[in-house]
């Protein structure tokens, strides 16, 4: 096991008209021995690029790259004691899972063919495979394939997992179960590991801490509480949660924010803190809006129509939109999402009452993105994060 940090690292591509692209911008972290970290982010953020560094299979323009106290950057992949699994699996197909999982340390150890041996039969049995170790990976399924990938990384014992979307060739059910099995696995075995996703459910569930990138760039670290009750700026408001935060643009006038559909008084304490600030965006999570079938009585109430409902079983999707002589949704038109319980008759033709509670609020500076004030967290959640 090893700390594992990240100092100030940069990647920059030339394309083919000699013109830099800067896939990864500076980026700082340090990641805890045994912590299991996850880098998120949407597609060509950076989050791939920085683990090749990590793993050696792509070289550093600045920065530097530490196991604990011991600078990688110019070792060889071979020689940095790190385990890489990658989304393609990678299996040798003319391999059987033994062979497979046995290869990296016959090439890397002297360990005799029985230790060896045992080493394999040992992880098999802890991914529930050793009954598929004379098969060969196209006698395996999908899930079958990614233990054996996983295996061959275990038997090694790194210092560092390194896991690069391991999970996005299975269906839905069987990356729900890996997820968990993953998370056990990494428990168990206690290694410092740097999972790349651009899945916010494998990032909420699976990691210590989360690392969100956007265009190269670090947004935040944090535990993923943190980062959904207290995002940094808009990009991570808006990227972590499903359904995304409601964002509404606007302007702090006196005592009120004031938007093109509605006008939302403040209380002192909150123009208090906004004070010099002017241009504000608005963030509220769906789940945070309260919708009634009441008229609206209270001054943070809006009159709403609901467009489509989205029925998920333990809850309801509710899309919301103002009251407009067109039937369809423009494009710049406002639309609110909330989740409600899956049993409320809530349908799409009916008018609501939208309340959106001052303590919920997030603001954010449209100007820069960042976060000016977040959500007030009250009781377990509070102490969590």
């Amino acid at each position: 096991m090893a700390r594992t940090t990240l100092e100030h690292i940069t990647k920059v591509f030339t394309d083919d008209n000699a013109n830099d692209i800067v896939a990864v911008d500076d980026v700082s972290i340090e990641i805890e021995d045994g912590e299991f970290l996850v880098l998120v982010g949407p597609s060509g953020c950076g989050k791939s690029t920085t683990l090749r560094m990590v793993a050696g299979l792509e070289t550093i323009t600045d920065g530097r790259i530490r196991l604990d106290d011991r600078v990688i950057n110019d070792l060889p992949a071979q020689d940095r004691d790190i385990a890489m699994v990658f989304q393609s699996y990678a299996l040798y197909p003319h391999m059987t899972v033994r062979g497979n999982m046995a290869f990296g340390l016959e090439e890397s150890t002297d360990l005799p063919d029985e230790e060896i041996d045992a080493l394999v039969t040992e992880t098999a049995e802890m991914l529930g495979i050793e009954g598929m170790l004379d098969r060969t990976p196209d006698e395996l399924s999908g899930g079958q394939q990614q233990r054996v990938a996983l295996g061959r990384a275990i038997v090694r014992d790194p210092d560092v997992f390194l896991m690069d979307e391991p999970l996005s060739n299975l269906d839905a059910k069987l990356r729900s179960q890996m997820r968990m099995e993953l998370q056990r696995l990494q428990e168990g075995l206690d290694t410092t590991t740097i999972y790349v996703t651009h899945d916010q459910t494998e990032a909420m569930t699976m990691g210590d801490r989360i690392a969100v990138l956007n265009d190269g760039k670090l947004q935040q670290v944090g535990t993923p509480l943190e980062c959904y009750h207290r995002p940094a700026n808009l990009f991570v408001a808006g990227f972590i949660g499903e359904p995304s935060m409601n964002m509404i643009t606007g302007t702090i006038d006196g005592d009120a924010f004031v938007s093109d559909e509605f006008t939302y008084p403040i209380s002192a304490d909150l123009a208090a803190e906004l004070e010099g600030v002017f241009d504000v965006t608005l963030g509220i999570r769906p789940e945070d809006l309260e919708l009634s079938t009441e008229e609206p009585e209270d001054s943070r109430a809006l009159s709403m129509i609901v467009d489509v409902v989205e029925p998920m079983g333990d809850e309801n999707v509710v899309y919301l939109r103002f009251d407009s002589g067109d039937v369809g949704i423009d494009d710049d038109q406002l639309v609110l999402i909330a989740t409600i319980d899956g049993i409320s008759d809530i349908a799409g033709i009916d008018r609501v009452s939208v309340r959106i509670p001052e303590e919920a609020l997030h603001v954010f500076s449209t100007e820069t993105g960042n976060a000016i004030r977040n959500r007030r967290l009250e009781g377990d959640v509070e102490r969590v994060v």
